[in-house]
This record gives C-alpha cells, structure tokens and sequence, in this order.
C-alpha cells in the first residue's frame, strides 16, 4: 500500500484543469508573468517572484533552470514526472496558475508536436504559444482539436534583413488562423508591435476575438528594435488604451508580463506593472 500514495499523489497533481479561476485574476484581468522576465533565475524562483510581484497566472517557456538545488535539471515538455510533480506542487503553494506555454517550436514533427500538447495536458496549460511551421497548421490544428488546447502565434519585431519573418503582421497573422478552428489565434505581444512602429491598439482591434494571450510590455521609444521595457504607464505603449480595448472586446487575459530589462532584480519593476493591471478601470459609459 506504501508504494501506491506517491503514485495517487502524483495522479492527483497531474489532473487537467484548462478553466482559469477566477482568483486569478489582478483587476479585470487574468494576469500574472511570462516566466521570461526572470531567465536569470530558475522555474521555482520564477513562481515565487512573480507571486511576490502580485501575480496570477505565469506562462512557462521551454528552457528554464528547474530550481536552485538542480541547476542542471531544465522544465519542459520533456520532463520527468517528478519534475512535474514538483512544479505543479511549487504552484499550488504559491497560489500561481499555469496557464500558457511558450514560445515553443511547432513543426512537421508530429511525435514532437504531441509532446507539447501531452505536456500542457498534464500540467492544466490550455494555450500553446508558437510561432509555427506554417506548412505544418494542419497537423498543429488536429491536436487543437484533440487536447482541446488552444495556439497562440507569438509574434516578434519585424526583421528588416529577414523578408520572411511575417509574424510581426497581424494582417498575416490572422490570415493563418481566421478560417480555421476558433481555438487557432495569437499571442499578442504588444512591446514587439512597438519595436516594429506599429499602433498595438490598431494591433489588437485587427486580432479581435482571436488573441488568446498577451505579452503586454511598455517601451520607451516607439520604431526601435531595441526600444527598453519601462513599467506600465511610463512608456508610449498607451497600455491603458490597450488594456481598454482588450475590455471592449471582451478579452479577459491571461495579461503576462514579460518585462526584459532590469534582469538581476525586476520584481520592484513588475510589481508596478502589475499594480497598473489592477488599479485600471474601465472608462464610465
């Protein structure tokens, strides 16, 4: 009988929950981090540090430390079962959400694919972010349909040297994913819309009803590849703009904070983006 409890504990650790509670959210939003803004650090301080910034919800991506005490150890879709069991543990302790994961390579593997998705199952994430193989959708949109996770297409700056990165567009974007099934959208990120010079409000109302995340930054100078992340509001990003149209449309988050600057000590930083979240209200109609 011994052996059998750790065997029901992990089982139990391993339940599919997709729905995000609503004690996740900060304000209107389900918010929280994407566990990028601390890569100097591991996936266990990544969940503490963002629950000591005031959030919610964190979206894991595929190369991150384990903790401390492994250091050699990496969190992703290939992880041993321990691992999983003990991130999922670190999550219920904290009070943190895992709701997305990314930005992970989806291609014409389909034994790798599956990976992914029999990854996100098991931890509860119900959104892949990606910025896949287009020729491989169709595959990509048969596991949608199986696991009942949704894909994001992440996008990054534009690439002038690169005339085949299209990701930037969110004209191309939705021209992927519009005619497909409706659990097929975007991961908005807005700083990388800025980079590119283009109006991330105007972004978002493009995206309307497919964006199923968001990587919400606020920069410093708008057209500049390498334009710097300031807290929300002190920036050109117009993040209470945005956050308005995100309500209008009815888009309740996950809004991760993915703030790249700052990187030895940036939770002082999070902390107020965070506090922006949750302080904004919707204008009076």
């Amino acid at each position: 009988m011994k052996k059998l409890l750790p065997l029901l504990a992990l089982t139990a650790l391993f339940s599919h929950a997709a729905e995000i509670p609503d004690t996740a959210k900060v304000g209107h939003f389900y918010a929280g981090c994407q566990a990028y803004t601390f890569r100097l650090f591991s996936v266990m301080e990544a969940i503490e540090k963002t629950a000591r910034a005031g959030g919610k919800t964190i979206e894991f991506y595929p190369r991150q430390k384990l903790s401390p005490e492994q250091p050699d150890a990496v969190f992703n879709h290939e992880s041993a079962p321990e691992v999983i069991a003990a991130v999922k543990a670190k999550l219920a302790e904290k009070d943190v959400t895992a709701v997305a994961y990314g930005v992970v390579r989806l291609g014409s593997n389909e034994v790798e694919n599956r990976k992914v998705f029999e990854f996100c199952k098991t931890m509860g994430i119900g959104i892949v972010v990606t910025e896949p193989e287009v020729a491989a959708l169709d595959q990509i949109e048969a596991l949608v349909k199986e696991f009942d996770i949704k894909m994001a297409i992440h996008n990054h700056p534009r690439r002038p040297l690169d005339r085949a990165y299209l990701f930037w567009d969110p004209e191309y974007v939705l021209s992927l994913v519009k005619d497909r099934d409706p659990r097929m959208g975007a991961c908005a990120d807005t700083g990388h819309w800025v980079r590119s010079g283009l109006d991330p409000v105007e972004c978002v109302r493009i995206l309307k009803g497919r964006i199923f995340d968001s990587h919400l930054k606020d920069l410093d100078e708008k057209g500049n590849p390498k334009a710097k992340d300031v807290p929300y509001g002190g920036g050109v990003s117009n993040i209470s703009a945005i956050l308005a149209e995100y309500h209008k449309q009815g888009y309740p988050g996950p809004i991760h904070v993915e703030y790249e600057s700052n990187w030895e000590d940036n939770v002082p930083d999070v902390t107020r983006c965070l506090d922006f979240v949750r302080a904004w209200k919707p204008a009076v109609e």
